[in-house]
């Protein structure tokens, strides 16, 4: 029997987490069809992370595979080639213990009508369900990054931008969505429910006052 270098019972948690928040996710409508991609870390060289390709709205414990934090397979199945963006976080963050990755209508019209490189939100309430926002007198400012195939070189950028205080909760790929992470699957989806919510308010707010 040849031991892996997670554990298993780890990955078989990780794996039904993530099945069920993907669930929950494609049920508000943040990730339809094959689009969006999550991970948990398992430890500090492997991740689990959802198979390229699947199904959000049917996603089961058995498309989640593990990959190093190269985004190298760990176990049977192909990785989506996103996940560099989420093991760039693993890598840099040792604290941040789960990422995910929609595909909103709200972030896509936002990020492809608006040219603005980065997206602010002031002033809201629910900013307070970030991490270590307090007040709802906060600016989150989440940056956005053009779009490209071309991930290994996307994640030198985002990484970069963080060298720089940029992307403190999250980020925007143009016409492609929303990047956040946290230190647990929990929180992170709890910053992802309010991100979302926040970014459509946004669209309709510029919608109504014709920006």
């Amino acid at each position: 029997m040849i031991e892996r270098p997670y554990s298993t019972a780890d990955f078989r948690e990780a794996s039904r987490a993530l099945a069920a928040i993907g669930q929950r996710i494609y049920g508000n409508g943040w990730s339809p069809a094959t689009s969006s991609n999550y991970s948990v870390r398992l430890n500090d060289q492997y991740a689990a992370v959802t198979q390229s390709g699947k199904d959000k709205g049917m996603l089961r414990e058995t498309d989640i595979m593990a990959v190093d934090m190269q985004g190298q397979p760990a176990s049977a199945g192909k990785p989506s080639a996103e996940t560099l963006l989420h093991t760039q976080l693993y890598r840099r963050y040792d604290k941040v213990g789960a990422v995910l990755h929609t595909h909103s209508h709200a972030s896509t019209v936002l990020t492809m009508h608006w040219p603005a490189n980065t997206i602010t939100l002031d002033g809201y309430e629910l900013l307070k369900a970030l991490d270590g926002i307090t007040t709802h007198e906060s600016r989150l400012n989440i940056p956005v990054f053009d779009n490209t195939q071309d991930i290994a070189a996307l994640a030198d950028k985002v990484d970069a931008a963080m060298d720089n205080g940029d992307a403190s909760h999250a980020y925007l790929i143009r016409g492609h969505g929303l990047y956040t992470w946290a230190a647990d699957l929990p929180t992170c989806y709890r910053q992802l429910e309010a991100l979302e919510v926040l970014l459509a308010i946004e669209l309709d707010r510029r919608r109504l006052s014709g920006v």
